[in-house]
């Protein structure tokens, strides 16, 4: 092949080849236009505002609390136990019954103890005849009639013999105190007011001192000791000092009041260097019996009132990368992220907010999973749903369909 035909080829494949790539680059422009196009609806439908619940911060007075898990202690306990031996012959209480201080809760027998009073009664008797006899001797003796017959010896005798008498006549009275006191310990009374525990001993049993029978714990009033964190303690000293702070005993769940109108009974002298708290006792008087020795209760403090602090919902404040914000809604309806400073709960739902949002000025609490700072939103009350679409919007929104379906030469994709 000549040189000549080598050019031409060469020629020809160029120009086909140039001619490929005009063809590709004039097909591509309106696939850009209709990235651009689908852009520019995406756009739009991002405009659309979002339903969302908005809700206005208060102002309102907001008690300020200190919690802790508590446990119920009897204001008193009483281990009840015999201080005589011998056998049981009756118990004369119902477990579980409340019984008042004096009130008869068992008996042992008196038989053996009486003995030992009536003996000592005897003794005392005795003796006090004999003193009565000595008595009549010295008087006699020493009566100016008959003084003069009678030896000095005979009448310091006679002298003494009186004050020994008199001696075993005391000692007489001594032993029958002794057994009558005794005597009374057969009868088993209740030392305190309080409820009756289960029974340690069965009637006829022989029981000695010490023998455990029942315990008897007061629960009215009733005592709730609980553990406070040391940092707390500046707080609960100037409420103690400011008056008798308040004190609630809650169930387990914090969600009902078991006990209310209780106060603050005693702070303890000393912080535990191991567990950096200290211990405090409240006092309740569980007239309903609400309350039982060795329960378990959350228990909340009153310290103090912030007066008229700004609260919103909990669930409107969202945790970030840099602390805690809200998202605000203005008066154009779009949002923005408010950075905000957290207080103290004010109840199961709401929390104070210290800094960083004005009585009055709404927040998202529902909806901000969808939302970005400039989002446009359909601010809704709590409760409230979206009004349904008219049939205008209904057609907009098909026509808006209909028109991110066709490429912008009108042609089908």
């Amino acid at each position: 092949m000549s040189r000549f035909w080598k050019i031409a080829l060469v020629v020809v494949a160029a120009i086909v080849v140039v001619g490929i790539g005009l063809r590709v680059m004039g097909g591509g422009k309106p696939a850009g236009r209709t990235a651009a196009a689908a852009s520019a609806g995406a756009g739009e439908a991002d405009k659309d505002p979002v339903p969302v619940t908005v809700v206005a911060a208060s102002r309102q007075d907001v008690p300020v609390y200190a919690s802790a898990l508590g446990t119920v202690a009897a204001m008193n306990t009483v281990t009840v136990s015999p201080q005589v031996g011998g056998q049981l012959l009756s118990i004369d209480f119902r477990e579980g019954q409340e019984v008042r201080k004096g009130d008869l809760l068992a008996q042992i027998d008196p038989r053996t103890l009486q003995a030992s009073y009536d003996q000592a009664a005897a003794a005392k008797r005795q003796n006090q005849a004999l003193l009565d006899t000595a008595r009549s001797n010295y008087q006699r003796s020493n009566s100016p009639q008959y003084r003069q017959y009678v030896s000095k010896t005979d009448l310091d005798t006679q002298r003494n013999q009186v004050a020994q008498y008199e001696s075993a006549v005391a000692a007489n009275e001594a032993n029958m105190r002794a057994a009558q006191v005794q005597l009374q310990y057969t009868r088993i009374t209740a030392p305190i007011s309080g409820i009756a525990g289960i029974r340690a001993v069965d009637a006829g049993n022989i029981v000695s001192a010490g023998t455990v029978l029942v315990t008897l714990t007061q629960i009215h009033p009733i005592h709730v000791l609980f553990n406070l964190p040391e940092r707390d303690l500046p707080a609960v000293r100037e409420a103690q000092s400011a008056g008798t702070p308040e004190v609630v005993a809650l169930d387990r769940g914090d969600a009902h009041v078991l006990a209310g109108n209780g106060t603050l009974d005693v702070i303890d002298n000393q912080i535990s260097a191991d567990t950096g708290t200290f211990r405090a006792r409240a006092l309740f008087d569980n007239a309903d019996n609400a309350l039982w020795p060795g329960q378990f209760v959350n228990v909340r403090m009153k310290l103090r009132t912030i007066g008229q602090g700004v609260v919103v919902p909990a669930q409107a404040v969202q945790r970030g990368p840099d602390g805690d914000y809200v998202y605000v809604v203005q008066d154009d309806r779009t949002v923005k992220m408010q950075a905000v400073t957290q207080g103290v709960e004010v109840d199961d739902s709401h929390v104070q907010i210290t800094a960083g949002l004005k009585a009055g000025e709404r927040v998202v609490t529902e909806g901000q999973f969808r939302l970005k700072p400039g989002s446009k939103v359909n601010a809704l009350a709590p409760g409230q749903t979206p009004a349904p679409p008219t049939d205008a919007e209904l057609k907009a929104a098909q026509q808006k369909k209909g028109r991110g379906g066709r490429r912008p030469g009108g042609g089908p994709r």
